[in-house]
């Protein structure tokens, strides 16, 4: 086993455990006058949360999440589906699908999203064409998220020891057979996180819907933290929205956790030496 770094002895742990004991200090300070500000400026007060006890603002924010989840699942089985076609081109023999792949992809990867997202909603508009703030939306997250995704792939494929896809050929299996046989099935183990983690950031990144007016769940924020009757509660209104955001993050990255950990046990049970009494039943 490679290791990257020397373990600490007595010294570097004693500094390690000081180090961690003063930063976990500093941000339970800062998380204290955080909260000590916000109950200053009146944020908990019960006028600025009266109105979550209302059906009507409940219901706004279940259509707001209802509406994230749908352009999140549109974007991210679109964004799997890019970035297997175009991970696929990036790795071809062939310089005349390699070439064009790559370019799409280092093009994609390079636009920031929110002009991505401009570009889909305005630039049909500009020509007559009608598209919906959804679609536009989805367009975005595809192409940027999709790029990144094409990344991971090839990484991970290239990630395979070369000795894999050698034995492979030399059994007489075509290049498609070698990709989906051999390197896929090793690759997915180690692309998996970086797959969890990059949908979770196409989940957040439909927050940018806003700005072309999608009724996403900080478009409904907005709207609830800027009545005035409430006293403006746009504090409460996004501390709401941020913990819908937290839990469904976790949950996805409690997917990850146990696809993975499933993963490597149907690998472990498969790659276990068979009883010493089988093996002599076998000869």
């Amino acid at each position: 086993m490679s290791v990257l770094y020397d373990l600490p002895g007595p010294r570097g742990r004693r500094r390690n455990l000081i180090i961690g004991i003063l930063a976990s200090a500093a941000i339970a300070g800062l998380l204290v006058w955080v909260v000590y500000r916000f109950n200053a400026t009146g944020q908990f007060e019960l006028r600025r949360w009266e109105q979550f006890k209302f059906k009507a603002v409940q219901m706004e924010i279940v259509h707001g999440l209802l509406a994230t989840l749908k352009a999140a699942g549109l974007a991210s089985v679109l964004a799997l589906l890019f970035g297997a076609i175009f991970a696929a081109g990036r790795l071809s023999d062939h310089r005349i699908l390699r070439a064009p792949a790559t370019a799409v992809v280092e093009l994609f990867r390079a636009i920031p999203l929110l002009i991505l997202i401009f570009f889909g909603y305005y630039v049909p508009l500009q020509y007559g064409w009608s598209i919906s703030n959804l679609w536009a939306l989805v367009v975005g997250l595809t192409l940027y998220n999709g790029s990144v995704l094409a990344e991971i792939f090839r990484a991970g494929v290239n990630a395979v020891p070369r000795g894999q896809a050698e034995a492979a050929y030399a059994i007489g299996m075509r290049k498609n057979q070698v990709l989906r046989l051999i390197l896929l099935p090793q690759a997915v183990r180690s692309m998996l996180p970086a797959i969890v983690s990059q949908l979770v950031v196409l989940l957040k990144d439909t927050a940018l819907g806003f700005i072309i007016t999608y009724p996403e769940l900080l478009t409904v924020g907005k709207t609830i933290g800027g009545r005035l009757t409430f006293g403006f509660p746009y504090v409460p209104a996004y501390l709401v929205i941020a913990a819908i955001y937290i839990g469904i993050c976790g949950l996805l990255s409690f997917l990850a956790w146990w696809l993975q950990r499933r993963l490597t046990r149907v690998r472990t049970t498969a790659a276990a030496p068979l009883p010493l009494n089988d093996v002599s039943q076998e000869v």
